[in-house]
């Protein structure tokens, strides 16, 4: 039977079991929450980055996830430095040209604070002659760093990138560090480390 787990990984946590880094100080990666052999991440996101992340055992299911002949889409909810205007939102939503070309359309909107939030450790540095807002995107591609790329394009520097949605699978339910088996895109197994 395939496996699959939904994960909320943390800001400050590597993407993968083991840390390949040459620093002296051991970071911390996805071993320091998950025990569970055979798994894989579908996808990458960043160590600054927090969110879901999908993870399975499945080399062909690994592939429809991140494949970018797929289009899975993938929601973020990104704190911003700024307040963006329409003309911001709309150049989101019709495509940016970043340094790798132009990227393709986006669903954007801007939106409350998420309600489900958990403090971030460290929080994020905060400018009290600049306000910060908070934006929807949803991609279908993902490029290296392209929701920091696109939003700092639009003149709004990211803060804080939190992955929402992977497809079907949301963050919903899941506390930060915490993961839990999926039995089938639509069935959740409820039990959480």
């Amino acid at each position: 039977m395939t496996k699959l787990i939904r994960f909320n990984k943390p800001f400050d946590v590597l993407p993968q079991f083991t840390d390949r880094g040459t620093q002296g100080t051991p970071r911390r990666t996805l071993s320091d929450f998950i025990e569970m052999p055979g798994v894989y991440p579908a996808g990458r996101l960043d160590r600054d980055s927090e969110g879901l992340m999908l993870l399975t055992d499945d080399g062909a299911l690994q592939a429809r996830i991140t494949a970018p002949k797929h289009k899975m889409p993938k929601t973020y909810w990104v704190q911003v430095e700024g307040d963006p205007d329409q003309s911001a939102i709309e150049a989101l939503c019709s495509g940016l040209v970043l340094k790798d070309g132009l990227t393709k359309p986006a669903q954007a909107k801007r939106i409350a604070e998420p309600d489900i939030l958990w403090p971030r450790t460290p929080p994020i540095r905060v400018r009290k002659s600049v306000p910060d807002s908070w934006i929807s995107l949803t991609i279908h591609e993902g490029r290296n760093r392209q929701v920091r790329r696109m939003t700092a394009a639009v003149g709004h520097p990211t803060l804080r990138l939190i992955r929402y949605r992977i497809g079907n699978w949301t963050l919903d339910g899941l506390d930060t560090g915490t993961w839990q088996t999926v039995t089938s895109p639509t069935h959740t197994d409820r039990r959480q480390r």
